[in-house]
């Protein structure tokens, strides 16, 4: 199989852009260095952290086993986020407003990571139990 930890950055770097442009309480910054800023240290802080500890399959599995590894890694996210919500005013101009834009960002940035984690894989390969 192909590379699959750069999937899974770039599946990280991809939800995290995808909520900071979509989710109304992520503020990013008022001009648009601070907001790249805001996101590449976003971008960092999960790429880094999801690859640490990452929870997630190898290869493709049951249906089942992807639903626990998704709440696991949602739960994961979510608690990324919610870091940076609190490290964003320090590190950069990035604002995480609220519990609930904390859950959709982890939630979004988990199902960017399955999505790209899977691109690729071997359809004919066996699921594992």
């Amino acid at each position: 199989m192909a590379d699959i930890g750069g999937r899974r950055r770039l599946g990280a770097l991809v939800g995290v852009g995808l909520a900071g442009g979509l989710l109304p309480g992520i503020t990013l910054g008022e001009e648009s260095v601070d907001a790249v800023l805001s996101l590449m240290v976003a971008g960092l802080a999960v790429a880094v952290l999801t690859q640490l500890v990452y929870v997630g399959p190898s290869a493709r599995v049951p249906a089942p086993a992807l639903l626990a590894f998704g709440l696991a890694g949602f739960v994961q996210d979510s608690l990324i986020w919610w870091l940076i919500s609190w490290l964003g005013g320090k590190a950069a101009e990035l604002q995480v407003e609220g519990v609930g834009t904390i859950l959709l960002a982890g939630l979004i940035t988990r199902v960017s990571i399955l999505a790209f984690s899977l691109i690729g894989a071997d359809a004919a390969e066996p699921a594992t139990d």
